[in-house]
């Protein structure tokens, strides 16, 4: 994913008031990764991986002794014209790999006023929808929305958000938001993204599943490969089903404080890449699959 700046970045499961949570965990092998530091850990959380460019069939098999899931992009990433991971979920299914499935949310510019907006998240919740289908994800997979905005979301960004909720979930998909779990403002008005859209949404009647990034230090351990991953619950954000806790690359103001880890070059490489070669970004979840895509 593209480098979350303080006033934003992805997130968790929530299903307020009356809106049924939807998201299941279930159990998977750990991976076999490399010990860290000790830090505050779940029995129920595993270690994944998420990164624009798909690294590669070779590298995949390697990734794989790491991390028990993968983030699979649904368009071509922030920053990026071509999606390099279309057509490569079967391959990676078979190597073992649970889901975090994205599609690329559009930018505050793009949404002139909440009619223009609810009608783009209509289209791109079908977009959404079409993709993941043409790539073999079964119905009520979850599919994160990658929202690069952050700290308070403007009422046209609000429309949009819930009109591709809504549309994808009344085609056959379930909808979750990667976004920032990082406090914008001042501290008596600090939000983040993640509580920004769960008060919105509360009230709207729709489960969705929240993926937060955060990786200040603490609650994050930094760029780390702990044998049992950390909660998302650490993360700062209570409802999260995943926490992106290390991006790659590090943001010094934020990471200063993280136990060694990043590379030299300021980004962060699992443990079996001892060459270095594909930088990545750092989750833990409560499902090895926490798409449910498999």
């Amino acid at each position: 994913m593209s480098q979350v700046k303080p006033g934003l970045s992805f997130v968790s499961v929530s299903a307020i008031a009356a809106a049924l949570i939807l998201l299941s965990c279930r159990d998977a092998p750990k991976p076999d990764a490399q010990s860290a530091a000790p830090i505050q850990v779940s029995a129920r959380a595993f270690l994944g991986f998420d990164r624009n460019i798909y690294p590669g069939d070779d590298a995949m098999k390697s990734l794989r002794r790491d991390f028990a899931f993968t983030g699979y992009y649904l368009s071509p990433p922030p920053g990026e014209k071509a999606n390099t991971w279309a057509g490569k979920r079967e391959f990676v299914r078979s190597l073992g790999f649970g889901f975090l499935a994205l599609y690329r949310a559009r930018q505050e510019r793009d949404l002139k006023d909440a009619k223009t907006a609810a009608s783009l998240g209509e289209a791109d919740a079908h977009a959404t929808a079409e993709t993941a289908k043409r790539e073999g994800f079964p119905e009520n997979t979850i599919i994160f929305l990658d929202i690069e905005e952050g700290g308070r979301l403007s009422p046209a960004y609000h429309a949009y958000i819930q009109r591709w909720l809504w549309t994808l979930t009344h085609i056959g998909y379930q909808g979750g938001f990667y976004c920032s779990g990082i406090p914008v403002g001042d501290p008596r008005t600090s939000i983040t993204t993640a509580d920004d859209i769960t008060n919105f949404l509360a009230l709207k009647s729709r489960a969705f599943t929240l993926w937060a990034f955060n990786d200040v230090c603490p609650p994050s351990p930094g760029c780390t490969f702990p044998q049992t991953s950390p909660s998302p619950k650490l993360s700062g954000i209570s409802d999260a089903e995943v926490w992106q806790y290390a991006q790659s690359p590090r943001v010094k103001e934020r990471t200063a404080h993280c136990a060694p880890g990043y590379h030299t070059d300021g980004n962060c490489y699992a443990p079996s890449d001892t060459a270095h070669a594909w930088f990545l970004d750092v989750n833990s979840a409560t499902s090895a699959d926490p798409s449910n895509g498999r």
